[in-house]
């Protein structure tokens, strides 16, 4: 823990780079990702303070749109996109993801009963071929897959989507070799960006 505070001792050390930020924010996307400590938005984007608006669950889990019991995630979802009016929202899954791998083989989560009910509630089963496989990459393919399927079901995203004033976008990340592929709707398939 203390290199974490020593950094964040000099981090503010540098006020006149960060003095800009107190007039607001404008992201141009919403970057939607698991909590999982090995995936860093801002690392994997190259984004500075302010150009990306992040929601982290567990799994990268977007809940199904209820608006009669609106959750975190659909508050941070409808603020991206209504009030900071981002442009593309990205759903991006990781290899090694230790939710989707949960799912897949069926592990008992009653120790953790939050974990398993919030996996319960709200991710379908991916689709997978091999369990065994570490990466779990074909399940969190189809998970993120899933995620931007549930996001067309917020009306508000789907407005905007119709009216062409936002996309959405599925990545797959590899812990293992930090690279980063996107979903391409011409082929069903994820290839390098």
């Amino acid at each position: 823990m203390q290199p974490l505070i020593d950094n964040a001792r000099t981090f503010g050390q540098r006020p006149e780079e960060f003095a800009g930020l107190a007039k607001g924010q404008s992201p141009e996307a919403l970057f939607i990702t698991c909590a999982d400590s090995r995936v860093v938005p801002a690392l994997i984007t190259g984004a500075r303070p302010g150009e990306l608006f992040e929601l982290r669950t567990a799994g990268n889990i977007v809940p199904p749109y209820a608006s009669e019991r609106p959750t975190s995630e659909a508050a941070t979802i409808e603020y991206a996109v209504e009030v900071l009016g981002v442009q593309h929202i990205v759903v991006c899954g990781h290899s090694h993801c230790g939710a989707v791998g949960a799912v897949v083989r069926g592990d008992d989560l009653d120790a953790v009963p939050a974990v398993r009910d919030w996996l319960a509630h709200a991710a379908d089963e991916p689709k997978c071929s091999d369990p065994a496989d570490p990466t779990v990459a074909e399940a969190v393919q189809h998970h993120v897959l899933t995620q931007l399927l549930r996001l067309r079901s917020y009306p508000f995203i789907e407005q905007r989507l119709q009216a062409g004033q936002l996309s959405l976008r599925g990545w797959y990340y590899e812990v293992h070799t930090g690279a980063v592929r996107e979903h391409r709707s011409a082929t069903d398939t994820f290839e390098a960006l």
